[in-house]
């Protein structure tokens, strides 16, 4: 491709249109012929990375305006370097899928995405999703290193997911990848606001500017006339009905209180539950497979955009009842030789622990158990409220290391357990999910929150295996075998 279909025109002071192989803003990655973007970082300059990435074979840089280039290199110069890669990336990559929607919030965006993604597939699309957990296509997973990939990885994907004949996709868009505008050039179809509360706020200022960039998604990204589904019983769900409907959205509300897809309280049955929804004057009940109120409010944001990008009610419905949970979502890990059920989740932050653990409150006729800790190098406010909540919100509460990463770990617990002073300092992980498991009764049901699909723990800048999952297969596994008589 040529630079100057690349960047809108020639940069002044070259001679010659340039041809450009590749794009990257990692110097590392460099190869002749690349452009490299020089952007500028929280902790690091790209402009630092220049000489090398000349080195390497870099014929063009992208840059802020007063960053050093030398002279004879063509430069693009932007004062929002970012926004312009994220628009060059979808430049050199044009191929999207016919149907893309954007989910954001601070919890359910993966499990949205998921459902979405199998609300298309139960109608035989060609369908994808891009998230947390990867992205998944035609029933594969292909690893990701964040939610929301950066521009030039995220316009590849998007780009080979068309090529492969996909036409449906859901993605997570993070407000990490908002702020640095990741998804700038993405020709979405629709977008939905599941919920906002308190989080990563190691990056972000403070709540506004977190909530800020969240609303990037309905301010910014999505075109003007584009369905917003927004869950309109979440605290924060009038002012981003108002802000999108003021940017000239199309508002579909969900929820109790929903306009455009209204949803009952749910009903326990089993592990599951049963949810009535209704929509343009028809009603469904629905047998949802999956346990936790709040799983019942992503069902119906996926059942919104599902709806909002021309799928049919008769289809979206009952697709509901065939819905798989994320991995590490709300999982259903097994069951005690007692009887007590075992369930996985990522909640880590405190809205998500006490939705969790509300949620999972009807299906225990006996007691609440929690295992959970917190990450080390990330906002250290929430500690003390999530102890807070475990100690309201359940009968047995056991404090673990979550990823303590560079802090140290007995220092994290206590600021949780200062604030939870019932609950037991179990410092390794595998030893208090076993102890949580061992002392579960046949009516309790007992919550791992904090790491969900994760298969690592982060200690002092090594990452070691580990897996909520399996710890508990093994512990289950060992009360198998020891109930076995030998042979």
């Amino acid at each position: 491709m040529k630079l100057s279909e690349l960047a809108g025109g020639v940069p002044l002071g070259v001679s010659a249109d340039i041809d450009i192989a590749g794009i990257t803003a990692d110097s590392r990655a460099v190869k002749p012929g690349y452009l490299f973007a020089a952007l500028p970082g929280t902790k690091v300059d790209g402009a630092q990375f220049i000489p090398a990435a000349l080195a390497a074979g870099a014929v063009a840089i992208l840059a802020a305006a007063d960053a050093p280039v030398p002279d004879g290199v063509a430069v693009i110069r932007d004062a929002q370097p970012r926004r312009r890669l994220a628009q060059m990336a979808a430049t050199f990559y044009p191929r999207q899928p016919d149907t893309l929607a954007a989910v954001t919030g601070t919890n359910g965006k993966t499990s949205v995405a998921s459902f979405l993604y199998q609300i298309w597939r139960e109608q035989g699309l060609r369908a994808a999703s891009v998230g947390t957990l990867g992205v998944h296509v035609d029933g594969e997973t292909r690893p990701l290193r964040h939610t929301t990939p950066e521009p030039v990885e995220l316009h590849r994907i998007l780009d080979g997911l068309s090529g492969e004949g996909v036409t449906h996709t859901a993605l997570e868009a993070s407000s990490h990848g908002l702020a640095q505008h990741r998804l700038d050039g993405v020709r979405l179809s629709a977008a939905a606001f599941t919920n906002i509360s308190r989080d990563h706020l190691d990056y972000h200022p403070d709540f506004e500017s977190y909530f800020a960039a969240k609303m990037r998604l309905f301010a910014d990204v999505l075109p003007e006339g584009a369905p917003a589904v927004i869950d309109i019983d979440r605290p924060e769900g009038a002012r981003v009905a108002a802000l999108a409907k003021a940017r000239g959205r199309e508002v579909w509300t969900v929820g109790r209180e929903g306009a455009a897809v209204r949803v009952s309280d749910p009903r326990p049955e089993g592990f599951g539950q049963r949810v009535d929804f209704s929509f343009e004057g028809a009603n469904y009940s629905v047998t949802l497979p999956l346990a936790g109120s709040f799983q019942g409010s992503n069902a119906a944001i996926a059942a919104g955009l599902a709806l909002a990008t021309g799928s049919a009610p008769d289809v979206v419905f009952p697709a509901l009842e065939t819905l798989q949970g994320a991995r590490g979502r709300m999982e259903l890990a097994g069951q005690a030789p007692s009887g007590g059920g075992i369930f996985i989740d990522y909640a880590h932050t405190p809205d998500a622990l006490e939705s969790a653990l509300r949620a999972l409150r009807p299906f225990a006729r006996g007691q609440v158990a929690v295992v959970f800790g917190c990450g080390g190098e990330r906002d250290t406010g929430k500690r003390a409220e999530m102890g807070a909540i475990a100690q309201q919100l359940a009968e047995r509460v056991y404090v673990t290391d979550d990823n303590p990463r560079g802090e140290d770990a007995a220092m994290i617990r206590q600021e949780i357990l200062r604030a939870a002073p019932g609950a037991r300092d179990i410092a390794d992980r595998r030893a208090a999910i076993a102890a949580a498991i061992a002392e579960l009764g046949r009516d309790d049901v007992l919550l791992i929150a904090g790491k969900g699909h994760e298969t690592g723990q982060i200690v002092k800048g090594h990452t070691y295996p580990f897996s909520d999952m399996e710890a508990v297969q093994k512990v289950l596994d060992g009360f198998a075998r020891a109930e076995t008589p030998p042979v």
